[in-house]
């Protein structure tokens, strides 16, 4: 198998400043533990992650961005789903 025949893989990163992954790229590795060693020394130079996922991009399914308002749509007719039905107590902060 040549560089070019290898698999593709995204790589997500979770950086010291925030608690969730992040897309940070895609590269192109053998077999996991490659992506993960490659990922590192990629998307991790100066030591800007604390863990980093590997995944096939093979196995990601994602909507088109040409079908969001089709896609998105039913979700806009749940109205209980904004936060317009009740106040917020004084005092309360960071909500």
């Amino acid at each position: 198998m040549t560089g070019t025949d290898w698999p593709l893989w995204e790589v997500f990163v979770r950086s010291r400043r925030g608690l969730s992954h992040t897309h940070a790229g895609s590269l192109h590795a053998p077999d996991a533990e490659m992506a993960l060693r490659n990922a590192r020394d990629l998307y991790t130079r100066r030591s800007e992650g604390v863990s980093i996922w590997v995944v096939p991009s093979s196995a990601i399914t994602a909507s088109s961005p040409d079908e969001k308002d089709p896609f998105f749509e039913p979700a806009a007719d749940k109205a209980y789903r904004h936060p317009t039905f009740y106040e917020i107590p004084e005092g309360v902060r960071h909500l």
